[in-house]
């Protein structure tokens, strides 16, 4: 069967004169992290702070993405994978028009987040663990998702029923059973400030 795709990346305004007009570099930061973690927090917090900064980012959150472009996938293996193929792919279009992507979703395992890498690029692709201990997300549990999951109503839920795979390398590991969430944010900040910042002498 013929391919019939003809992309037009080559006749559009580049990565670099997007970042230049925006002043800052494009990432992906990602967050992954039981359900409960407090990634969506964390996330929105980290939002706040960079667009006090003049950074101009966009959040893809779990939910937000199940409700709409990803709504007919499922939970199964095949369609969590196929869930974080499309959001890399998506972080990858947003990133090349310079913006700062900050992607909040569970991605349990390493063969989810290295696809994600791959997709979005090694040196783009900020990984942010939001390790929480199972116990204190079952204690959190803000939408009565893991009293579900062992009650046995929930299928293939993380951490109860599925497993979660903790980041070998991550970028940044966050501890989150500190109160302090601007401590918190203000760490993360610390590490992903320089990756981001804007160097007009970067490509000279």
């Amino acid at each position: 069967m013929t391919n019939h795709i003809y992309t037009t990346f080559d006749k559009i305004k580049d990565r670099n004169a997007k970042e230049i007009y925006l002043k800052q570099r494009g990432k992906v930061i990602w967050f992954t992290g039981l359900s409960g973690s407090g990634k969506t927090t964390l996330a929105s917090m980290l939002e706040k702070r960079l667009f006090e900064f003049n950074y101009f980012c966009q959040i893809l959150d779990g939910d937000n993405v199940r409700s709409g472009i990803n709504k007919n996938l499922k939970f199964t293996e095949e369609d969590r994978l196929e869930n974080i193929r499309r959001i890399a792919e998506v972080s990858k279009l947003f990133m090349n028009c310079g913006i700062i992507l900050i992607c909040s979703f569970i991605s349990p395992t390493n063969e989810m987040r290295q696809m994600a890498k791959n997709i979005i690029g090694e040196d783009d692709f900020l990984e942010v663990f939001i390790n929480t201990p199972l116990e204190v997300c079952e204690q959190r549990d803000p939408k009565g998702l893991y009293k579900k999951a062992r009650a046995g109503e929930i299928k293939n839920f993380t951490g109860i029923s599925a497993p979660f795979e903790n980041p070998e390398n991550p970028f940044v590991e966050i501890k989150n059973t500190n109160p302090d969430i601007d401590e918190t944010v203000r760490k993360m900040l610390m590490q992903i400030l320089p990756e981001i910042r804007f160097d007009p002498t970067h490509n000279l």
